[in-house]
């Protein structure tokens, strides 16, 4: 069961991952990457940063969608965490998620701010009003005691 959809460039790190892991009381972190996996260093360091406990499993945004729709992650308790938007667009409109959490997205070039660590591009702005009028809640929210705010409100 899917506890929470995250956008976090960082994917796991310290104190957020660990005030989520309680938040949504998962068991299991699915990083949904297509990068992650090439990367062998950073790999071994996400691996590292585990909390105990929870199971991490890595894998590419398509083998994601595929292992969420077979029902095999049912037993868990999930917290996925996406690198970007894009990604998240691509898993919640695939498996029907009921929200996105936008934690942190990275400030490049032609990026609109949208409120603390979150930026978009104009593509990007596309797929959350997407999201939006689909019906998936889209929400900014920095740690897991942050207040929520909605992104129709700052978009």
């Amino acid at each position: 069961m899917i506890k929470e959809l995250r956008v976090d460039y960082r994917l796991i790190h310290g104190q957020v991952v660990f005030s989520y892991i309680a938040k949504t009381g998962a068991d299991c972190i699915l990083l949904a990457s297509d990068t992650l996996l090439n990367d062998a260093l950073r790999l071994q360091t996400v691996k590292l940063t585990k909390p105990q406990n929870v199971k991490v499993v890595a894998k590419t945004v398509e083998d994601s969608i595929s292992t969420l729709k077979s029902g095999v992650t049912d037993k868990y308790k999930l917290l996925i965490i996406c690198e970007n938007i894009e990604d998240a667009y691509r898993i919640a409109t695939a498996v029907n998620a009921k929200s996105v959490n936008l934690g942190g997205t990275c400030d490049n070039e032609g990026k609109k701010h949208l409120h603390q660590a979150v930026y978009a591009n104009e593509k990007e702005l596309e797929l959350l009003k997407d999201m939006i009028g689909k019906g998936i809640y889209c929400f900014v929210q920095g740690a897991a005691s942050d207040k929520e705010i909605e992104v129709s409100k700052l978009i």
